[in-house]
């Protein structure tokens, strides 16, 4: 339990910083510090990007980490002040006049922010394979990471714009809401370095070289289609998640009910991640993952339909049952990711967990930025302008960002999830030819 509770914890600012990123960086961009949709939708991705370049690099370098406090935990613990730092400088409004120089410093500020963060989050995620080998625990230990990674969540949507009207201006809200969240953020990454111990892991075989590692990897099938299911789904996620606060500012003209808005769909994310544990444990990973997906496609082509037309207590309900589907995606993907590794580890005889996850969030995050990309070029075709009434045009772009389009894109995830192979009966057998192969490398030796 105190391993389960100190390693999870660290998600807290994991998933604080995602949210903060997803549902108040594109109209802090746009609003506050007065970039163009189009460019801060690209500052954005361009952002994501070089995010998603850094993790498998990161991963490479960690995997090849040999020091006295292991693997993972030194970049856990010299990355966590600078987060601080980075979050505070990232919601700081530079105050230029000329987009060109708004665009270049946006794009410097978030780059670097994203660098910290992959230095803490990289390792911290390749863990997971390390502390557990167990199918079930897997999911339990993954279940108590995304309880706290909610908690961060709903910590960021609770406070992050009640932080911001309490300053006299919106310029000194963000500085502040930056600073506090990275220090929030500092501090939980602090905690899982001194609760959680780092088991020792030895390989079959020598490492490979670089290239040779992340090639390695891409032969994986059983990883390729649930990382695909996971980008696709992050990329839907995205798209809803950075519409949310437009959606209920100029379709509902109530900025003030965002807030409520996102706890109640992460409250009822949260309530369910404990409850798609267990109907995991029933049904299978899989199995309980598709239908999350399912879910929030059905109910945001709802919300789009209907949405517009209602009071916004109807957007409330939708966003209570997107948060049911949530619940089930939240934490399983990451659950199942462990089991393709066991099943490389197999195969090769190596441990790459850090290779792994370096290109589980490179791919998720090109995902991302997809995302965002998406969301402003969108805003800016249908001719979206910050703080003031929007056009017919304007209102019908941010509902097929609410809708049609996450709608679309959770089904893709959906279907290529439907081809993944590996159920608890694969994974024992797994394990079992995986001690054969260790009990006759030790006889050898």
């Amino acid at each position: 339990m105190k391993i389960k509770m100190g390693y999870g914890i660290c998600d807290l600012g994991g998933s604080l910083y995602f949210t903060v990123i997803a549902f108040w960086l594109l109209i802090f961009f746009t609003d506050t510090v007065g970039i163009s949709a189009g460019l801060a939708g690209i500052i954005v991705m361009i952002g994501k990007v070089w995010d998603a370049i850094t993790d498998p690099i990161v991963g490479y370098i960690s995997d090849r980490t040999n020091s006295r406090w292991g693997r993972r935990k030194p970049y856990i613990l010299f990355g966590s002040v600078p987060m601080f730092f980075g979050m505070t400088i990232l919601f700081t409004n530079p105050h230029l006049d000329s987009q060109a120089l708004l665009f270049i410093w946006g794009v410097a500020v978030f780059c670097l922010m994203n660098t910290v963060f992959t230095i803490v989050n990289i390792p911290y995620s390749s863990l997971t394979p390390d502390l557990t080998q167990d199918f079930h625990e897997r999911s339990s230990l993954n279940g108590y990471r995304f309880v706290f990674a909610v908690v961060g969540t709903l910590f960021s949507a609770g406070l992050a714009l009640p932080i911001v009207e309490a300053m006299p201006d919106r310029n000194l809200g963000f500085t502040v809401m930056g600073a506090f969240f990275g220090a929030v953020m500092m501090v939980v990454a602090l905690i899982t370095y001194f609760t959680v111990p780092e088991p020792k892991k030895s390989s079959l075989e020598q490492q490979r070289g670089f290239l040779s590692t992340f090639t390695s990897v891409f032969k994986n099938k059983p990883y390729i289609l649930i990382l695909l299911t996971h980008a696709v789904q992050v990329t839907a996620i995205t798209v809803f998640s950075g519409i949310v606060a437009y959606n209920f500012k100029y379709i509902h003209g109530a900025e003030s009910k965002t807030t409520i808005g996102l706890l109640i769909l992460l409250v009822t994310a949260m309530l369910f991640i404990p409850i798609n544990v267990l109907i995991s444990k029933k049904i299978g990973k899989k199995l309980s993952y598709g239908t999350g997906l399912l879910i929030i496609a059905f109910m945001t082509m709802l919300l789009f339909f209907f949405g517009h037309t209602k009071d916004v207590t109807f957007t409330f309900i939708m966003l209570f049952l997107c948060g049911i589907g949530l619940g089930f995606i939240y934490a399983t993907p990451w659950a199942i990711v462990p089991d393709t590794i066991e099943y490389d580890y197999l195969k090769t005889g190596e441990r790459k967990e850090g290779a792994y996850y370096g290109i589980w969030t490179f791919i998720t995050k090109l995902g991302q930025a997809l995302a965002i990309g998406i969301t402003g070029w969108v805003l800016s075709l249908s001719g979206y302008v910050p703080d003031v009434v929007q056009t017919d045009t304007a209102v019908f772009g941010i509902r097929l960002l609410v809708g049609p389009i996450p709608s679309a894109i959770f089904i893709i995830a959906a279907v290529i999830l439907y081809f993944y192979p590996i159920n608890e009966e694969k994974y024992k057998e797994i394990l079992k030819q995986i001690k054969k192969k260790e009990e006759s490398a030790a006889v050898t030796s």
